[in-house]
């Protein structure tokens, strides 16, 4: 199995964000800023790997009529364990801003998608590899438009303050209005990058 491959489309040919448009429930919620977003994203990361290592290591054992049930209560005690760490270390706004979408996790569908169709049919390291894609994928999403949204809407990025000028926010860029408009930006021009590749290669080819 190739693993570079594997991580590569995780983070950008398979991209749960970008390719795939799943989990835009905290895609709306948590990009307002960019370290919000990146948080986000490393926490499933983490529960994505955690889950992903358990599901392989016990894959053979856990009876197919009860493999929903099982991924849930060990997705579930990862989350558990994640939501103990953050309000034990992290800054309170953080985990005041990502709210209940650290408990949601349990229900993230890039994370089930991987859990049944990767991690219960493959190794323990192939299962981790493509979680750590999967997962830095994910985060790379959240962090790239919780950045424009951040910057666009509130002038700042990191909470480092850039533009000075309030009339310049764009004030709809926080709002969830704003995270679908910079998704489908993001999306357009990334197909629009694919579209001239492939029209070099034809060129190319001729």
């Amino acid at each position: 199995m190739n693993y570079i491959q594997l991580l590569k489309d995780g983070i950008f040919n398979k991209n749960p964000i970008f390719v795939q448009i799943l989990a835009l429930c905290p895609l709306l919620a948590v990009t307002t800023s960019a370290v919000t977003a990146i948080t986000m994203g490393l926490a499933t990361t983490a529960v994505m790997i955690c889950a992903s290592a358990a599901i392989s290591l016990f894959r053979k054992i856990i009876p197919s009529e009860i493999r929903i049930a099982a991924a849930v209560i060990i997705v579930a005690g990862f989350v558990t364990v994640l939501q103990l760490m953050l309000d034990a270390y992290a800054p309170p706004d953080i985990t005041a801003a990502l709210g209940i979408f650290i408990p949601l996790i349990v229900v993230n569908c890039i994370l089930f998608a991987r859990l049944e169709s990767f991690a219960f049919k493959n190794k323990i390291f192939a299962s981790i590899v493509d979680a750590l894609g999967m997962g830095l994928g994910f985060t790379l999403g959240l962090f790239t438009v919780g950045v424009i949204r951040e910057f666009l809407g509130s002038g700042s990025v990191f909470g480092i303050e850039l533009l000075h000028d309030e009339n310049a926010y764009m004030t709809i860029m926080i709002l969830p209005a704003g995270a679908f408009f910079t998704l489908g930006l993001i999306i357009m021009i990334r197909k629009h990058i694919q579209l001239l590749r492939l029209n070099a290669k034809k060129k190319a080819g001729k």
